[in-house]
């Protein structure tokens, strides 16, 4: 019995994690909605000669790939589905 209420708990934190991540990664995407105009002028900076500005659109492609990365993997593992090795 005592195997089967961990296995339980270990699933509700699965579920909690990644439910976590869909709500982190839906606010990056707001974040990237609210911020458009702020992210055209840095591309408009970029292409103008200022290239330290690059480090932006790099930082947030990271983050993104990184949380939504871990989002749908999690997903994934809870469903059940796995890739082929």
């Amino acid at each position: 019995m005592g195997a089967n209420h961990r296995g339980a708990e270990s699933t509700w934190g699965a579920l909690a994690g990644t439910v976590t991540l869909g709500v982190l990664s839906g606010g990056l995407y707001l974040l990237l909605y609210l911020y458009e105009e702020q992210l055209e002028l840095v591309a408009n900076l970029i292409r103008q000669g200022q290239k330290g500005y690059v480090v932006i659109p790099i930082g947030i492609a990271l983050v993104f790939s990184f949380v939504h990365g871990a989002f749908t993997g999690r997903f994934w593992d809870i469903l059940g589905l796995k890739a082929r090795k």
